[in-house]
């Protein structure tokens, strides 16, 4: 503890308490559950987007990403080429859904479309995996503070949760998005330090580039169709397009602060900030790992996840660690503040509120989602300390995780978006379908001599959610028969009732209320996405 100097405790010290002061101000607009769920729709809309850029970008990429790159080179980056597709189709089936009804938990869709079961169903895979997706970034972040002041890894899992949980507890969402912003800031300083001291470091530029492409780490865009590669091109474009939809789309923690927007249109405008930035933040954090592989030559670390630490430490650059600890720090804490809410939210709006206490009063629903918030905070600790044990990039540990499951949400609100026959039963048989398709495909059948099958894990969500679209759509129309009319949930049922209701179907502001239309300021990044492709390749020419 005594190496951190007293020069970085004090750079930590003063960011942890900024964010309490942040926390306690925003408290004093907490006056019901709805406040403490989405505010009072007073921030603008480049706060909540970068409120949704800092929590997905979250210490994972500070850590995780160079380590990534450190071990698959630049061609990791391709898993991550494809928000501006995903952004399109947000924005435009997305959110009109989930703002326009009014509602805090999007699993509420589900049941107005297919039933209470299929809610519960959502709202619990919910649940478990943002519980499994926090734990990691708590883990993330106990390497940095355990790596850099010497504190066991328990008491700083401890000290992030507290100050984190305190916060969450006093200002609600409010306290969320304004903090992210003052987090997301500090991230990048920390970055942009380490970045042009890892250019001096490996200078001559050209050099590096040339040592990247004799070790096959240069070239982002790998165009073998070879389903057992994670980070192929195909895997970017196709399987985690339809990966990173259900995270920005059907994830509760993502949407809810589109929700706490002013208009439509400021919620919109602060998931395209995500679409138009999120090639340049990944490229930037995944280029820093090449880098490092430059620096170190290449040697094999314990803990893949501390490769950036290491670098940062040698440097000895008075206050550096400090501010790269408050950045790792302001990473985590940005993502946890909000999956802490949003699991809260689900919990009183979707299994609380609707099961056991139904007409409580708004001071009692308060007082729950504080308790649920508290609850779901110590539930984590123990999930991250199984997490240290990980070795490899805890970023791709992560995505993995998610891909297992993003099959069955796909499908779910896909078929809520766009299918006229299916069925609640259908619906849920579907789900059980994929996941038995996954079980089978990833572990193999036990005692039969059928083993795991070579697939990556990108490929999951593609696998589990046609499984679960198949036979999901036979089983309703084998017990439940065709439908006669579009369900009014539906983007043809909305339409209609649109038609038959007089409802302006643009806003004041030019932003579509109806689902299924998209902007134009959101097709340019078609064009963005093709550029892209293109830099790309050209970048894996420069060595």
């Amino acid at each position: 503890m005594a190496e951190f100097g007293a020069l970085n405790w004090a750079i930590v010290l003063a960011y942890l308490f900024g964010n309490l002061g942040l926390g306690w101000l925003m408290s004093r607009r907490v006056k019901s559950s709805d406040d403490y769920y989405l505010g009072d729709r007073s921030a603008p809309w480049w706060a909540i987007g970068i409120s949704v850029i800092a929590t997905y970008v979250s210490a994972l990429s500070f850590l995780g990403a160079p380590a990534w790159a450190y071990g698959d080179g630049m061609a990791a980056l391709a898993i991550h080429i494809n928000y501006p597709l995903v952004i399109i189709v947000v924005i435009a089936v997305f959110l009109p859904f989930f703002y326009n009804s009014g509602v805090a938990s999007i699993y509420e869709y589900l049941e107005r479309r297919f039933g209470k079961t299929s809610r519960l169903v959502m709202s619990a895979l919910f649940l478990v995996t943002q519980a499994i997706t926090t734990a990691s970034i708590l883990t993330a972040t106990a390497i940095v503070i355990s790596f850099v002041t010497g504190l066991p890894t328990l008491q700083a899992i401890g000290i992030i949760t507290v100050i984190v949980l305190i916060y969450t507890l006093l200002g609600g969402m409010n306290a969320v998005i304004w903090t992210d912003v003052l987090q997301g800031i500090i991230l990048f300083i920390g970055a942009t330090v380490v970045f042009v001291k890892l250019l001096d470091a490996t200078a001559p530029f050209s050099g590096a580039l040339s040592q990247l492409a004799d070790a096959n780490k240069l070239d982002p865009l790998r165009t073998e169709l070879d389903f057992s590669v994670a980070p192929t091109v195909w895997a970017g474009v196709f399987a985690m397009t339809l990966f990173h939809i259900t995270v920005y789309g059907g994830n509760q923690m993502m949407v809810q602060r589109a929700l706490a927007a002013k208009s439509i249109g400021d919620a919109k405008k602060s998931y395209l900030m995500m679409g138009y930035g999120a090639f340049f933040i990944y490229f930037f954090f995944f280029f820093i790992g090449a880098l490092l592989y430059v620096h170190f030559d290449g040697k094999p670390f314990a803990q893949t996840n501390e490769i950036i630490l290491v670098f940062a430490e040698n440097l000895a650059i008075p206050g550096l660690m400090g501010i790269i600890t408050a950045a790792v720090m302001s990473a985590s804490m940005s993502t946890m503040s909000s999956a802490l809410n949003s699991l809260s939210t689900v919990s009183v709006i979707d299994f609380y509120r609707r099961l056991f206490k139904q007409n409580a009063s708004e001071v009692h629903y308060l007082f729950a989602s504080r308790v649920f918030t508290l609850i779901w905070a110590l539930s984590i600790i123990p999930i991250a300390l199984a997490f240290l044990s990980s070795g490899g990039s805890i970023l791709e540990t992560l995505t993995a995780v998610g891909s297992y499951l993003g099959g069955s949400n796909l499908a779910m609100f896909g078929f809520g978006f766009f299918s006229k026959h299916t069925s609640e039963r259908g619906l849920l048989i579907g789900v059980v379908a994929g996941f038995l398709a996954l079980f089978i495909v990833v572990q193999g059948i036990p005692g039969t001599g059928i083993g795991p099958a070579n697939i990556a894990w990108p490929w999951y969500v593609v696998i589990g959610g046609g499984v679960n679209i198949l036979v999901g759509w036979g089983a309703s129309l084998l017990l439940d028969g065709k439908q006669l009319n579009w369900h009014p949930e539906t983007i043809p049922g909305q339409r209609a009732a649109f038609e038959a209701g007089h409802r302006p179907i643009i806003g004041e502001d030019g932003w579509y209320f109806l689902p299924g239309r998209v902007e134009k300021a959101a097709w340019p990044l078609i064009g963005f996405f093709a550029l892209t492709i293109a830099a790309l390749a050209w970048f894996g020419t420069l060595g």
